[in-house]
């Protein structure tokens, strides 16, 4: 994995768009595109789209349909609380059980707040 593809941005993290015609604007991110370092946020980035009738069975009616188009992972921040915060990863000892019953430590990765130090 490459410096460029590393996100430490998941679906689900409720984001706020940082720069472009969106800037201010918050939402839930749908998806994550690795590749090409974006991803796609609820209700931000909305496009028209032409989409041509493939099978009428199938409930393609086509049409313009409004959807949202990929955002580059740059231009949002994850909205901790009631401002935003950059990711950071912390190493946590933690106690694993074994199938026969006994225990071990090991260690867990957890994403936490460079502000606050919270686990988020």
């Amino acid at each position: 994995m490459t410096a460029a593809n590393k996100i430490n941005i998941k679906k689900g993290d409720t984001v706020k768009v940082i720069a472009g015609k969106d800037k201010g604007a918050e939402g839930k991110v749908i998806a994550v595109l690795r590749e090409e370092s974006r991803v796609i946020v609820e209700g931000v980035n909305r496009i028209k789209k032409h989409e041509k009738v493939v099978n009428t069975g199938s409930g393609n009616t086509g049409g313009i349909v409004t959807t949202e188009a990929p955002i580059h992972v740059s231009n949002v921040m994850l909205v901790e609380g009631d401002g935003v915060t950059r990711v950071g990863f912390r190493r946590d000892e933690v106690t694993k059980r074994r199938a026969d019953g006994s225990t071990y430590t090991a260690q867990r990765s957890v994403r936490v707040s460079r502000k606050s130090g919270k686990e988020i």
